[in-house]
């Protein structure tokens, strides 16, 4: 049984903190429009911490500080990266479409861990895709996934 939820001998119940969501070993590299998610973030948890305290919402309270912790800790490490100027190659920050065997095409942008969404076409720099693709040019043929693909655009 979690340790997380415990009732107070008194009948109230008592929160311990919630464990701490877990910290890539990778550099902190995001984009300057998820710096500013970021920031967007951190100033809305500190709204909900202090209408939790406000409240006496001790869920809350555990849930936002865990979440101020990690965000504040994920901003305290970012190192902002511009979008690439030179399209003739895959960086950070790059949007590249690839053509698989089977004549699909995909597109991606290339962002930190905490702004991957691969749903909405958007992967880590540390994913095996961009690490693939990552200082390839428009032509190159790549290891996506099980199958390979060529390069097509970059932008």
């Amino acid at each position: 049984m979690s340790s997380a939820f415990v009732k107070e001998p008194e009948g109230g119940e008592a929160f311990e903190d919630l464990p701490d969501r877990p910290i890539s070993p990778h550099p902190n590299f995001v984009t300057p429009e998820f710096l500013a998610w970021m920031e967007g973030e951190l100033e809305r948890l500190h709204r909900e911490h202090a209408a939790a305290q406000a409240a006496d919402d001790k869920a809350s309270l555990a849930r936002t500080a865990r979440d101020l912790r990690y965000w504040t800790a994920r901003r305290n490490s970012a190192h902002v990266v511009e979008k690439p100027s030179d399209i003739a190659q895959v960086h950070f920050g790059s949007t590249v479409t690839i053509e698989r065997d089977d004549g699909r095409r995909q597109t991606f942008r290339i962002v930190g861990e905490d702004e991957a969404d691969p749903a909405k076409g958007t992967i880590s720099y540390v994913s095996p895709v961009a690490q693939a693709l990552t200082g390839k040019k428009v032509g190159d043929v790549v290891q996506a996934g099980t199958s390979e693909a060529e390069i097509v655009a970059i932008s």
